[in-house]
């Protein structure tokens, strides 16, 4: 009985990292979404504001993430780390760019 409790257990938290992971992406892809909306509009700083949280989902998303999904989750966080870096430069157009390379790595992780 114990036994299948455990196994039990075990896959219900296996099941909740992957459910975890794309709540994660989800929120990611929103973020780095309108960081590039508020990029091409030329406010570098609310991009900025938008990056960092998307990094913070896309960080949170790779942490439980494996294979093909999780190096384009760690690709999109160091796409999102230059948009941030860039716009805190107030360069709004190179980040908006990083964004845009991060959009794509984000969904291209969920379709794995």
């Amino acid at each position: 009985m114990k036994k299948l409790a455990f196994s039990c257990a075990g896959l219900l938290f296996l099941l909740s990292t992957s459910v975890f992971a794309k709540e994660q992406s989800t929120s990611a892809l929103e973020h780095a979404k309108e960081a590039v909306v508020h990029g091409k509009a030329g406010h570098a700083l609310i991009l900025v504001e938008h990056a960092k949280t998307a990094l913070d989902y896309t960080l949170g998303a790779s942490i439980v993430a494996k294979g093909v999904s999780k190096n384009h989750l760690d690709a999109g966080a160091k796409e999102l780390q230059e948009a941030i870096d860039h716009g805190g430069l107030g360069h709004a157009d190179v980040a908006t760019t990083h964004a845009e390379a991060a959009v794509e790595h984000i969904k291209a992780s969920s379709k794995k």
